[in-house]
Formats: structure tokens, C-alpha cells, sequence
């Protein structure tokens, strides 16, 4: 483990990190120190507005997202949101107020009301950007002490992440997660749906579609043997792992495939206790798949 931290970031857990997706929040942590880098709670974050809120109320949810933005820039520090959702509604405000100034103008008038102002200067990141290209594979690879030598890992990238505009990966084809686990020794498998969606919240609207997809998801992983799904999803972690058994029943398949975090299988290979990893909290266990790594 590192002397010491090399770089600081400012980290927006949102709420599901908080909440029913702790174990990504603990793995982040866990795997950020393990590689030097250090990760600040932004105080008083409020929730980005997510992208359900974003398609109903536009420029309240811009307003809502913005209050994170002015808090970040008062730190004078890029932000960086594990949560796909997160990352999503925090970018697109950002961009949208750079683009247009009349928004701009409207969200900084409510701000205003809360002593705020924002001028637009805070950069937006995802965790899985920063541990590509500002660690890198190189330095992972450096540091794992229990490689996870023939772990066939499927990378589940969902429909947010690389859509629609981003600095992170391809939108049809993404390979970051892939190199990342090659780093910790496992053995990717590629799979053609690894970037589409997951049915998400669907199935709190139109479940029969829902479960469709995510039946699509694992067959496809199924067919290409792999073991474990990874993610850097909190909303694909907890939709393919619930729904899973139900959709196997519906369309008359059995599916027992365990959906982590990627820091989980990163913090494994680093030798991080599972425990501290979170692993163990997920419906559909890990447990005999990863006991020749434990």
C-alpha cells in the first residue's frame, strides 16, 4: 500500500451509495486508498436529481445538480461520482449550462436564493474514468498481491456510462473495465449486450419489458461462460441481481450468474478483505465462484 496519497479527489456518493448500494461505496474507498488515491465527501451534496426527475422537471433537476457543481467549485476540485445516474445528471447540467447561458442564468438566480452561485468551472468524472486513465492499468497491476487467474469476468457497461457524449470509453464497444480486470489477473469475456440497457427502471413501469432485458443480458453472458458480471452501475448492480431469479422463471432459463461492483474484484485481486469489499451483501452469491481467490 502506498506511503501516502498521490492525488485528492472530491467524491459525490449520491444517494444509492449511501443507501442500497454500500458496498460500492466501501470497495471505492477501500481500493482508492490501497492505491493512493484519496477520496473527500463533498459536504452537504443533495441528490443530483437522477435521470427519471431530469425528464420531468429539466431545468429544476439542472438547479438541483448545480448546488453539487457550486459546492465542488468552491473546493476548486474536480468531482467524481461513482453512480452511472449520478455521473450522467451531474454531466449533463454541467454541459448544458455551458451551452446555454440563459439556463445558466435561470439555475444561478435559484442558487442564489442558497447563498450559491456557479460559474462553471468544476469538471465531472467517474470513479471508473479515474482509475483508467489517472492510476492506470500498470499501476493496479502493481499492486495486486492475489491475481484472479482464470476468473472469467464479464464487464456489464449498461446504457449510461458511455452515452451519450463522454471522455471515458467507446459507445458501442467500450474496453476500459477490461483492461482493468486483466490488470488483477482475470480472464474477460466479451459478450455482445455488455452495453445495453439493463430494463433499469422499468420494471417499476413496465416490468414484462423489464425482465425481458435483463433475461437478454444474462443469456448473453451465459452463452459466452462467464461467471461473474461486473459493473459500474449501482442501478444495473441492483436490477440484474433482484430481478434475476424472477426473470429465469419467466422465460423458463436458470440464471445464477453474481453481479458485483468492479472495485469489488479489483479490491480482491489488491488482497483486501472481502468483508471490506462489501462482498456478501449481493442476492445472487459470489461465494463459490470467487472461493478459489478468498
Amino acid at each position: 500500500m502506498p506511503e501516502s496519497y498521490w492525488r485528492e479527489y472530491l467524491y459525490y456518493p449520491g444517494c444509492s451509495l449511501h443507501s442500497t448500494s454500500k458496498s460500492y461505496d466501501e470497495s471505492a474507498r477501500a481500493v482508492g486508498q490501497a492505491l493512493g488515491a484519496k477520496f473527500v465527501e463533498l459536504s452537504d451534496w443533495n441528490c443530483c436529481g437522477a435521470t427519471a426527475y431530469m425528464g420531468i422537471k429539466e431545468l429544476t433537476a439542472f438547479t438541483v445538480s448545480a448546488r453539487n457543481l457550486a459546492l465542488a467549485e468552491q473546493r476548486g476540485k474536480e468531482i467524481v461520482a461513482p453512480c452511472s445516474g449520478c455521473y450522467v445528471g451531474l454531466n449533463k447540467a454541467n454541459n448544458y449550462l455551458k451551452e446555454f447561458p440563459e439556463v445558466h442564468k435561470k439555475v444561478n438566480a435559484a442558487l442564489s436564493e442558497g447563498g450559491l452561485e456557479y460559474k462553471g468551472t468544476v469538471k465531472v468524472r467517474h470513479l471508473l474514468d479515474v482509475f483508467t486513465h489517472d492510476v492506470g492499468y500498470e499501476k493496479v497491476k502493481q499492486f495486486v498481491t492475489k491475481p484472479l487467474e482464470g476468473l472469467k469476468v464479464g464487464c456489464y457497461y449498461g446504457c449510461q456510462i458511455v452515452r451519450p457524449r463522454n471522455e471515458i470509453d467507446d459507445p458501442e464497444c467500450p474496453e476500459t473495465m477490461e483492461m482493468l480486470m486483466k490488470a488483477c489477473g482475470a480472464a474477460p469475456v466479451d459478450f455482445a449486450l455488455k452495453a445495453f440497457c439493463c430494463g433499469g427502471s422499468l420494471m417499476g413501469t413496465e416490468e414484462d419489458i423489464g425482465l425481458r432485458l435483463v433475461k437478454n443480458l444474462l443469456h448473453s453472458a451465459f452463452r459466452s461462460g462467464i461467471k461473474v458480471l461486473v459493473t459500474p452501475c449501482p442501478l444495473c448492480q441492483m436490477n440484474v441481481d433482484a430481478y434475476q431469479k424472477r426473470a429465469g422463471r419467466k422465460y423458463g432459463m436458470e440464471f445464477d450468474i453474481p453481479i458485483l461492483f468492479f472495485t469489488q474484484i479489483i479490491g480482491l485481486a489488491l488482497g483486501i478483505e472481502p468483508k471490506k469489499l462489501g462482498i456478501g451483501r449481493e442476492i445472487i452469491s459470489a461465494h463459490e465462484v470467487l472461493k478459489p481467490y478468498i
